[in-house]
């Protein structure tokens, strides 16, 4: 088991590496440079080269990396090239909004989804089975965006009930929490109803069943406690976009967290604004994934197994 720990830390390592030289490298895909991007005709040549040097334009490109990278280990995202603000400063001031979003949006989908996908594997290949996978489907099948636009639309020009834009408290976050959740309870239903049916088919629920176990009690110690942990791994998975938070519904809602300023970044070609924000979804897109593999090996006794097994 410590082996597999210590395997799975060495790959992870490894690929933050990778994944920090692909988030460098988006600064020299990307057309023009910083320099151009905030010059100007009547700036001069001395000028020009005096932000260069600033921005070590003038180093070679590994030397760039070397150096970018020592500061983002070091917590330093730099500086805006569009608003001159501290990279650190505009994500401390955003990441909360995000947290709060994704936050309760996650929870809520988590809390409705499971047992809709519990209650459709019991009731397999009734009419509330079909019918409660008909409706998440056609639900996924909505553009997140246009099911955002319709809820503003009813909820906010119609009936005038709730906040339409911006935030300014908890009940502003009520239509994009909606939206989102709606979105995405097809997959995690549908992945609770594979695997409850799956825990279903083996032989320990028949026999439970067979020493007069109820109803209640097979289904809650025994199906979902072992049908639960491929779905507590999705929830280690979306950590990172709580982080990140949701960039079409933060801009449809005008919610000032890291998808808004994601996209501020992206449509103002503001380099380190877009590095930070992919920088710190894909370290804890890593993490969580490892986490989510860790946790996964202690909750299920046959890939702990597996897990001694294979570092043999």
């Amino acid at each position: 088991m410590k082996e597999y720990i210590v395997r799975r830390l060495a790959q992870g390592v490894l690929l933050i590496f990778v994944v920090t030289i692909l988030v460098f490298s988006l600064m020299l895909l990307m057309p023009g440079d910083p320099v151009s991007l905030v010059s100007s005709n009547k700036m001069s040549e001395e000028k020009i080269q005096e932000l260069r040097v600033k921005w070590n334009l003038d180093k070679p490109v590994y030397m760039q990396y070397f150096i970018w990278l020592k500061n983002f280990l070091k917590g330093d995202f730099g500086t805006s090239i569009r608003t001159k603000q501290s990279v650190n400063m505009m994500i401390s001031d955003r990441i909360m909004y995000s947290v709060k979003l994704m936050g309760a949006a996650t929870i809520f989908q988590f809390a409705i989804a499971i047992p809709m996908g519990l209650i459709a594997a019991y009731k397999r290949d009734t009419f509330i089975d079909k019918g409660l996978v008909i409706i998440t489907s056609i639900l996924n099948a909505i553009p997140v965006f246009w099911g955002a636009i319709i809820l503003i639309m009813v909820f906010g020009v119609h009936l005038h009930v709730l906040p339409m834009s911006g935030y300014d408290g908890p009940l502003s976050l009520v239509l994009p929490v909606t939206a989102i959740v709606l979105n995405g309870l097809s997959g995690m239903m549908r992945l609770t109803r594979s695997e409850v049916m799956e825990v279903f088919r083996e032989k320990y629920i028949a026999t439970g069943y067979a020493k007069g176990l109820g109803n209640k009690r097979v289904l809650f110690k025994h199906v979902l406690r072992n049908a639960l942990i491929p779905v507590s791994v999705m929830f280690f998975l979306s950590i990172p976009w709580m982080i990140g938070g949701q960039v079409i519904i933060e801009n449809i809602f005008a919610i000032p967290g890291m998808g808004n300023l994601l996209w501020r970044g992206i449509a103002t070609q503001d380099f380190p604004i877009v590095q930070a924000c992919i920088f710190i979804i894909a370290i804890l897109t890593v993490v969580c994934n490892m986490v989510g593999d860790l946790i996964t090996g202690f909750l299920d006794p046959r890939i702990r197994v597996e897990m001694k097994g294979g570092a043999k």
